[in-house]
């Protein structure tokens, strides 16, 4: 039996109706965090508390400086008929520019230590966790935001509140997700690897998809057939090929 959602979904609390959307964003940091935090209770802290607290920082501003940026570049046009500059770039955000940006501010505060240790293996699972958690909000959002899929004919194609059934790319993002961290498990069981490593692997897997993804998305060409995202999406990839190039890994006995 089909369940027929209207879209947007949203929440009714203290007598207001509020968008499903952010909740689940936040509701996936908070597990993100959450997940974090577990693992690092586990693990042995290789940088130190207050060096490893700098990294978290510079991360976090790089991350909401990148995401903003790159989310508000996705459309110049608009950006640049936009009344308000600031409140356009504040109000439109992207995971793509967040982990670019939170890999940049981290790579300048461990260049500002001297520190050359590779990091970020232990954010490799709560990001993926963080990440599907907000894409379900994406989701029930269906078009009323820059989430959602172009029309199309193929079986998986979904009605998202207009009069096309669309990709639904949130869904595909969620799939490839969960068999991400799946692959990433059973590698991290297996393979015996330098520090840094799960965070490469995870991030070159993670942007090779999305810049596949986006040519089933609406999008603004800016550069050779490419929207701002996917622009985006290749520098990182190329920078991670290079970093790939130079690992070595063993199989456990």
């Amino acid at each position: 039996m089909l369940i027929a959602i209207e879209f947007p979904v949203t929440i009714d609390l203290f007598g207001k109706t509020f968008l499903l959307h952010p909740f689940m964003e936040g509701l996936g940091m908070f597990m993100g965090m959450r997940y974090y935090q577990l693992l690092k209770w586990k693990d042995q802290e290789s940088l130190g508390h207050t060096n490893s607290l700098l990294i978290v920082i510079a991360a976090a501003i790089g991350a909401l400086i990148g995401s903003h940026v790159i989310g508000s570049l996705e459309r110049p046009e608009e950006l640049m008929g936009a009344v308000s500059k600031w409140r356009y770039i504040w109000l439109n955000n992207t995971i793509v520019g967040g982990l670019a940006g939170g890999l940049v501010g981290v790579e300048l505060m461990k260049k500002m230590m001297d520190k050359k240790e590779s990091t970020g293996d232990r954010m490799v699972f709560p990001l993926i966790v963080a990440i599907m958690i907000g894409r379900i909000g994406c989701f029930y959002t269906g078009v009323f935001e820059q989430t959602y899929g172009l029309p199309t004919d193929c079986p998986f194609g979904m009605y998202l509140g207009d009069a096309y059934r669309r990709h639904p790319v949130a869904l595909y993002e969620i799939a490839f997700l969960i068999l991400l961290f799946i692959s990433l498990q059973w590698f991290k069981w297996k393979f015996i690897f330098q520090n840094g490593l799960l965070f490469q692997f995870f991030m070159f897997s993670y942007f090779s998809f999305r810049f596949l993804l986006d040519f089933i998305k609406p999008r603004a060409i800016i550069l050779l057939g490419m929207s701002t995202i996917q622009i985006t999406c290749l520098v990182v990839i190329i920078y991670y090929i290079y970093l790939l190039n130079n690992t070595h890994i063993e199989r456990k006995v």
